[in-house]
């Protein structure tokens, strides 16, 4: 089979993106995932997205990790799809879409700017000073004093591979505060099992976790600087429940090519 693709970044965080509207790849395996993103014999991707047709929403988002198996909600992901379905003249400048965890709606401004609503959240959980949440995919919350000095790899899979969380497991994210709007972030994605340069909904989780522990002073919107980039979380608060949350930064093509599995 010879695949057509186009490869989009969001803050380093890197997908390979199929037009599956017609079907054609839907018979995709896990085993031709994972050689899709494969570094060094494939195109190299954190994960790939199949773009379906959906008949109650402009497109659908169908998202696997680089392990080859479907996943739950990439933020990222989500807005690299809202802008590859713009550049293919899928949609217009707003959009519905559907994922996982249901309808998101989406506004592309342009390669730099491209916003996702994301689910509420209303349920928080404490451990061991981390905060656990979902932002459409469950996320540990880590503050830490200094980022850079923490062992992403060794420290992430000990946190994602304990008991507490088996057997699906859970992303890991270690965030350090700059001042109360700014903090920096890297996260261990499961699926990946390593550091990827972004996580966007990492990027929400940490940011109503660092709210929730009122680390921000009530700021409403936060800036999450990662490695491959930086991210806005804007959202509102009512109680313990937080809504009219948007994840908010670049997405952007990289290149588009053919390859034959």
């Amino acid at each position: 089979m010879t695949i057509q693709f186009d490869k989009y970044q969001g803050a380093g965080n890197d997908f390979v993106i199929l037009d599956n509207r017609s079907e054609k790849y839907s018979s995709l395996t896990i085993d031709q995932i994972v050689f899709i993103c494969d570094r060094f014999k494939g195109i190299g991707a954190d994960g790939l997205i199949l773009v379906n047709t959906h008949k109650n929403s402009d497109f659908q988002m169908q998202y696997f990790n680089s392990d080859g198996n479907e996943s739950s909600l990439c933020g990222n992901g989500g807005r690299c799809a809202v802008a590859f379905a713009y550049d293919k003249n899928i949609i217009t400048k707003s959009t519905f879409f559907s994922a996982i965890d249901g309808t998101h709606s989406a506004t592309y401004i342009n390669p730099s700017e491209v916003y996702l609503e994301m689910k509420e959240v209303s349920e928080f959980s404490q451990m061991k000073g981390a905060v656990i949440l979902d932002t459409g995919s469950p996320h540990y919350v880590e503050f830490v004093e200094d980022v850079n000095a923490v062992d992403i790899k060794k420290e992430g899979a000990a946190v994602r591979y304990s008991k507490a969380f088996m057997p699906s497991g859970i992303n890991v994210n270690f965030v350090e505060k700059e001042d109360s709007t700014h903090f920096k972030i890297r996260t261990y994605e499961r699926g990946v099992e390593g550091e990827t340069l972004a996580c966007g909904t990492g990027a929400v989780a940490a940011a109503l976790a660092i709210h929730y522990t009122k680390q921000s002073e009530d700021a409403k919107e936060l800036y999450l600087a990662a490695v491959g980039g930086d991210l806005k979380v804007s959202f509102e608060v009512s109680g313990e429940r937080y809504h009219d949350i948007f994840l908010k930064g670049p997405a952007t093509f990289v290149f588009s090519g053919k390859i034959k599995i």
